[in-house]
């Protein structure tokens, strides 16, 4: 057996030396062609028509806001280009989901007088039609299913599942529409000069990247798509379930229900958990959802 591999191996070695010496040969032929300077017929017609040969230098694009944001690309320690981003972000996070948080408990509070037979005040069915509009609940809904549309749509989304994908979307801040426009997350528009068009935009496409001017814009926009947008109904659906079962709302869960999010669908959710867990030591400091 071991002769056989070796006699197998003898073989390859004498094919390879027979390919290299007919490579050499053909590269002592072509050589003369191949080797000679290709920009001297370009230079000769240019000194006949006395043109000189342009070079354009594509303008660096402003920023459509005025948030010092750090450069995330000059830093070259990975742990510290992780600390800083996740600390950039996180306050907006955690600001956006006590608010969620006090809508929450208002609307559990309406929730509580309903299924006494208790009516509203004018102040509290202002309070519901406003939260109604807000979060897209159909207005033919009689005022405890609205209610209880209202309780799956307004929650928190835990800090450590929103940093990742930012980190995600982003290249970890340094994409051109985080830089440009502070969109973290990837976030379309459709209205035309809503944002910034994409490079590599298809013909007939009409669609732009969101552009805003804070972070807190771009945090309270993603956090309002994921509660009312129709894609993400699986995942209020399993918000919803580990409410009712007493249970944490664990990233890693939740992340199975934003299949929608992206085109890469499982690979996406796969690479965000993935990332949850690589990432715990950043993620947890000072977090207070």
């Amino acid at each position: 057996m071991r002769e056989s591999i070796f006699m197998n191996d003898k073989y390859l070695i004498k094919k390879c030396a027979v390919f290299l010496v007919f490579a050499s040969f053909m590269v002592a032929i072509i050589a003369p062609f191949t080797f000679q300077k290709p920009d001297v017929l370009v230079k000769q017609s240019d000194a006949k028509i006395g043109t000189s040969t342009k070079v354009t230098v594509k303008k660096p694009e402003k920023p459509l806001h005025n948030v010092v944001l750090p450069n995330f690309a000059s830093i070259r320690d990975v742990k510290e280009k992780k600390r800083q981003f996740f600390n950039f972000i996180r306050p907006a996070i955690i600001q956006e989901n006590k608010l969620i948080t006090q809508e929450r408990t208002s609307v559990l509070e309406l929730l509580e007088q309903l299924s006494l037979g208790e009516p509203l005040s004018s102040e509290e069915e202002q309070l519901l039609a406003h939260l109604t509009k807000k979060y897209r609940i159909n207005k033919r809904f009689t005022p405890m299913q609205k209610v209880n549309e209202l309780i799956s749509r307004i929650d928190i989304i835990p800090s450590s599942l929103v940093l990742v994908q930012a980190a995600n979307e982003s290249a970890w801040g340094t994409s051109r529409f985080a830089r440009i426009g502070l969109n973290f997350f990837g976030i379309w528009c459709y209205k035309k000069g809503c944002g910034m068009v994409p490079n590599g935009r298809n013909i007939g496409a009409k669609h732009e990247v969101a552009a805003f001017k804070s972070v807190d814009a771009a945090v309270k926009h993603y956090l309002k798509n994921i509660n009312t947008n129709n894609a993400y109904g699986v995942f209020r659906a399993i918000r919803g379930q580990l409410r009712e079962q007493g249970q944490p709302l664990t990233p890693q869960i939740l992340a199975t229900g934003l299949l929608s999010y992206s085109e890469r669908g499982t690979d996406y959710i796969l690479e965000l958990t993935e990332m949850i867990r690589h990432n715990q030591a950043y993620l947890t400091v000072g977090l207070s959802d």
